[in-house]
């Protein structure tokens, strides 16, 4: 009987009911589907790197003899190295796309993903293993034949393979800013590929116990001679950008379902108490006719138990199902990987389990105290709360406020519990909003930043790496350029380590280094300047000093911070070329800008980027972020729908009689229409403008976890402020609206009775 009743009582309350199972859905569909995408990136990169047995660690010198290897392999820590040849080419096509070529000695480190083909043969020295995402650019096929051009030499050899490579998981070149397969890619051959006799290898892939930094302090101590770069598998910027990236996710999952959880808790809290309110005269008429009070307790707990249960199995299904693969594709743009694997975590049959034993505890709370009342007072409407003149109503001030004013205030202040709820409601779904859009200005803030206050050229010819002096003074004439010199160094703080950028200035009017309000700033030639991120990770402030070198250098230099700019994508160090040559380092031209727009081809030049085609590749880059960015805006949007809808019914139940006491004395509908609005516009406006700065506090830990290159503190934008008020308050204005004809239909005479 009593299931049959909860069936009725479902049906006839079936918005009530819609919306629990709604909100216990969206908490476990948005925590297990964001959960299921970023520890999939996880699993995804730990089985693919396990896999392909990716190196720990990787060891640049010039001279990568026997001896060296030896005395390497000879360290307690290492397990077992690979020598490789490292170089950049040039392939034979029209548009001379990258190829970075990798001559292997041996195949057992950081090993080639064969996807189709012949595998890998160290005996084949007429074939290449190309990049699967190139060779589909290129629509070539296995057994065509294709040039490379490096070091004044070119070499043709067969296709035999293609597949990924774990050390290629995310690449770009100085052709593209994005990942561009068109514009570059890699191939592995045997070292009997090589044209010349001897191999001069430049890498020594290691595998050793211990961590990084144990490892690197053996490899000073215990050789006896220096070797250019030791870069670790945290730092190699394939692996950093796609750990980077997992983390930025698992961000995501550990605050931002977080609250759709609790919203969903205390919303079921308040619409369960509405609910037993409502038949608190059916639970004195159970009880009086011998339902025990455990019997009632069971009949009600299983309301919010069967709603939350259907909405937690549903949303564990489908979350891993629906939100992974829309992000594994927008992924799969920027990252080369054979598989993508969604992610299970025992959390997520732990979190469903607590929200189904939250509701069923939640429900026993808001029933707990009526069904231990005799069936007497239980039978009888609950006696409405009493309010007392407080500290405001004394006032002289008291009496010049409306009636809407203090009948609203009133009515909060007996009513403190859902007030708070709505507020709570409120701010929770603003501060997600905030957050979300709050990113979108991010990303514009960084682009204007860069390509505005920063750099100021309309073209960047990137140059080739044999590019000779005369070429380059030439380019410089002709289109009216400046010299530029960008290098990839290796900056050293205590024990703290990192990979950066210097750019070495002479006398440049069209990059301008810039401070924290994006002001310029001007670096006289005898100071050095680190930028704020790098600051920050190496834990140094101005007047200390660090050391650092050109990647593929061995000479380390120390230097002063004696200021510190700020760049929001390109962290290390800015310098001047009279500074560079103080400190015995060679000033290499590795571009010219002009304010040009340049499109004829110079010799020597490698490519140029105009600053639209940069922006542009900017906005790519960004593309997938933004999918996130507008799924969470749903959701949150869809949240404050519900939640202000159950908070606006659960108002609306309770003033039923106030209502109809009032329409007796003569309130027009409208006149109440009237307070209801004012009063979800109160609680919508305090939570609004308690939402915003905690927006901004979890925007600014969303750019904490953006990794090593980029820089920018949380702001609000204007826009963002208008879009996230239209939001919050459009909605709060329709969900009162939705009311307008419950008050009409409002029935005066049984609602003034109910308390007889």
């Amino acid at each position: 009987m009593l299931f049959k009743k909860m069936i009725r009582d479902i049906r006839n309350h079936k918005i009530q009911f819609i919306s629990i199972f709604l909100m216990a859905f969206l908490g476990v569909y948005v925590f297990v589907g964001f959960g299921a995408e970023s520890f999939g990136f996880e699993e995804t990169a730990n089985k693919y790197y396990g896999e392909t047995n990716l190196a720990d660690g990787w060891i640049y010198t010039s001279n990568l003899d026997n001896d060296f290897v030896d005395k390497v392999n000879n360290l307690a820590l290492t397990k077992d190295s690979q020598r490789q040849l490292v170089l950049n080419s040039i392939a034979d096509f029209s548009n001379n796309p990258d190829i970075t070529l990798h001559f292997l000695e041996d195949d057992g480190i950081s090993q080639f993903y064969l996807v189709e083909g012949e595998e890998f043969n160290l005996s084949d020295g007429d074939g290449v293993w190309l990049d699967i995402r190139f060779a589909e650019a290129k629509n070539l096929s296995i057994g065509d034949n294709i040039s490379f051009t490096f070091e004044g030499m070119t070499i043709e050899k067969q296709i035999k393979g293609w597949g990924y490579s774990p050390e290629h998981l995310y690449q770009t070149s100085d052709s593209s800013m994005i990942p561009d397969y068109t514009k570059m890619g890699f191939a592995y051959l045997s070292y009997k590929a090589f044209p010349m006799g001897s191999v001069p290898y430049n890498v020594l892939l290691v595998k050793y116990d211990g961590n990084s930094s144990a490892y690197e302090k053996q490899l000073d101590d215990d050789l006896t001679r220096d070797y250019s770069t030791f870069m670790p598998r945290a730092q190699h910027p394939s692996y950093a950008e796609f750990q980077d990236e997992t983390e930025q996710h698992q961000m995501m999952t550990d605050v931002i379902p977080l609250i759709f959880i609790i919203i969903s808790m205390l919303t079921l809290l308040t619409t369960m108490t509405r609910i037993i309110n409502n038949q608190r005269t059916q639970i004195g008429i159970l009880k009086a006719l011998g339902f025990t009070n455990r019997t009632i307790m069971i009949h009600y707990i299983s309301y919010g138990f069967w709603m939350v249960l259907a909405g937690s199995i549903l949303g564990l299904i489908l979350g891993p199902l629906t939100l992974p693969p829309i992000m594994f594709d927008e992924m799969a743009d920027l990252y080369s990987i054979p598989y993508w694997l969604t992610g299970f975590n025992i959390n997520f049959v732990i979190v469903s389990v607590m929200m189904v034993v939250l509701a069923a505890l939640i429900s026993y709370l808001a029933c707990r105290n009526i069904v231990n009342e005799s069936p007497s007072s239980a039978i009888r409407p609950k006696v409405p709360k009493v309010s007392t003149s407080g500290f405001l109503e004394k006032l002289g001030l008291w009496k010049k406020f409306s009636f809407n004013v203090r009948w609203n205030y009133r009515d909060a202040k007996r009513n403190k519990f859902r007030a708070l709820m709505s507020i709570f409601g409120v701010l929770a779904c603003t501060l997600i909003i905030v957050a979300s859009f709050g990113c979108m200005d991010g990303f514009d803030e960084m682009k204007e930043w860069s390509y505005e206050n920063i750099n100021h050229y309309s073209s960047k010819l990137v140059l080739e790496n044999n590019a000779t002096s005369s070429q380059i003074d030439y380019i410089v004439d002709d289109v009216d350029g400046e010299k530029l010199m960008e290098s990839s160094i290796e900056i050293k703080s205590g024990d703290v380590k990192k990979s950066g950028v210097v750019t070495v200035l002479d006398d440049n009017d069209l990059y301008t280094p810039t401070d924290g309000d994006k002001n310029p700033m001007k670096i006289s030639e005898s100071e050095v300047s680190i930028s704020k991120k790098m600051a920050q990770l190496l834990d140094v402030k101005e007047g200390d000093t660090f050391k650092w070198h050109i990647m593929g250098s061995d000479k380390w230099v120390n230097t002063t911070v004696d200021k510190i700019h700020s760049d929001p994508t390109s962290q290390g160090i800015v310098i001047s070329k009279e500074k560079l040559d103080d400190l015995g380092l060679n000033y290499t031209t590795t571009s010219v800008i002009s304010s040009k727009d340049v499109n004829e081809n110079y010799s020597g030049v490698k490519t140029i980027f105009s600053i639209d085609s940069l922006t542009d590749s900017w906005d790519d880059m960004m593309e997938s972020s933004m999918t996130v960015i507008y799924m969470l805006a749903g959701f949150a949007s869809l949240l404050s729908v519900i939640v202000l809808y159950n908070l606006g019914l659960l108002s609306f139940t309770e003033i039923k009689r106030e209502f109809a006491t009032l329409k007796v004395l003569g309130f027009k509908s409208s006149q109440l229409r009237k307070l209801l609005l004012t009063q979800n516009l109160w609680f919508t406006t305090i939570g609004f403008v308690i939402g915003v700065p905690l927006g901004r506090e979890v925007l600014q830990y969303l750019w904490g976890t953006m990794g090593d290159s980029f820089y920018l503190n949380a702001h609000i934008s204007l826009k963002t402020l208008i879009i996230t008020f239209l939001i919050t308050y459009v909605i709060s204005i329709i969900v009162n609206l939705m009311f307008s004809g419950k008050i009409k239909k409002l029935n005066m005479v049984e609602s003034l009775k109910d308390n007889e």
